[in-house]
């Protein structure tokens, strides 16, 4: 073979592989034409600012979102390397910068650090005032706010007859974005209530009287394992017309002591007091967990009628059939609460 014929094979074999890798290539290519040509900022800019993402944004709206907070440079340019990149964007609040080049800025939504959240865990049993307090102190929102979040049970699908919001927002951890409204927290919070409701197949006719349950369970019972037993008790007593006898109810609107109350207490009026008033109080009285719910739809089977704790360290619990096995029950809770007031709440 001639060295003209070996020389021509060797330019055609580099145009095909220079093809291939421009084609290959071509959306990077593309991209720095666009730079040279003004379409795109160059380098990773300065600043700061924060984008939102809400769920279900377009690539679209990124790219609009992106060019009104000044982080790209045009709308064109930027939604051409969405679709070429193809990414997942995730919820949330990401900060970037101003002037950055479009792979730059998506390269850093793509980075979980740049994610801006904030964490609050509400704990189970918490009252709803309670729980406005700790949402407040997680977001620096004002306290006012989320008292008028919880104002119109309407505005989140809940009958307008409610007393209040009290045992629908579901105690879990939250991740909170700066750009989180307290009615934005109050509806996460109720939607993860429903998510959990479902999970038990609860009946939207049932969830105030299964919540209102499980609410009283979840203040009365001290350890895990007794959950599904107090629900039993009180299920038990529901059953056959015999008031719950809560001290957790009575409590409730005076924010006072679970485990204590007085004669006057016992004897008022109070729409909460189970000892005046027969069945279910009006409402819940405060966040019933998984558990709690769990033990309030599924009572262990048992003959008890009673409980009481007898130690409030260990959280152990005596539980009867008998109002006689009950009284002894009784004077071992009052040894020990002679020994150990500072455990009252």
């Amino acid at each position: 073979m001639s060295k003209r014929k070996i020389v021509v094979i060797v330019l055609a074999l580099l145009l095909v592989v220079t093809a291939g890798t421009g084609y290959a290539f071509r959306g990077q290519i593309r991209a720095a034409i666009d730079t040279i040509s003004g379409a795109d900022f160059e380098g990773q800019g300065v600043g700061k600012v924060e984008l939102k993402i809400e769920s279900g944004d377009s690539g679209e709206v990124v790219a609009t979102k992106l060019v009104e907070l000044g982080v790209t440079k045009n709308f064109s340019f930027t939604y051409k390397r969405i679709i070429a990149r193809n990414p997942v964007f995730i919820p949330g609040t990401f900060t970037l910068r101003k002037g950055m080049s479009a792979d730059a800025a998506l390269d850093l939504i793509a980075d979980p650090k740049t994610r801006v959240v904030n964490v609050v865990t509400i704990r189970e049993g918490l009252r709803l005032p309670q729980v406005l307090a700790e949402l407040s102190k997680a977001t620096k929102l004002p306290l006012a706010d989320f008292e008028l979040a919880v104002k119109d049970p309407t505005v989140y699908g809940l009958p307008a007859d409610l007393r209040n919001l009290d045992g629908y927002l579901f105690p879990a951890t939250y991740e909170i974005s700066p750009a989180d409204s307290a009615q934005q927290l109050v509806g996460t919070m109720i939607e993860r209530m429903n998510v959990e409701l479902d999970k038990f197949g609860v009946k939207d006719a049932d969830r105030h009287k299964v919540l209102t349950l499980a609410s009283i369970v979840q203040r009365e019972a001290r350890a895990t394992t007794d959950f599904f037993k107090v629900a039993r008790v009180f299920q038990n007593r529901l059953d056959i017309g015999m008031p719950l006898q809560s001290c957790a109810t009575i409590s409730y609107l005076t924010s006072g002591s679970t485990f204590t109350n007085t004669p006057e207490e016992r004897a008022s009026k109070n729409p909460y007091n189970t000892y005046l008033y027969p069945g279910l109080p009006v409402g819940p009285i405060g966040a019933p967990g998984t558990t709690a719910i769990d033990a309030a739809l599924n009572p262990i089977d048992g003959p008890w009628f009673y409980f009481v704790a007898v130690n409030l360290e260990t959280g152990e619990t005596e539980f009867n059939e008998t109002y006689a096995g009950h009284l002894k029950s009784v004077k071992r809770w009052d040894t020990w609460l002679r020994a150990n007031p500072s455990w009252i709440e």
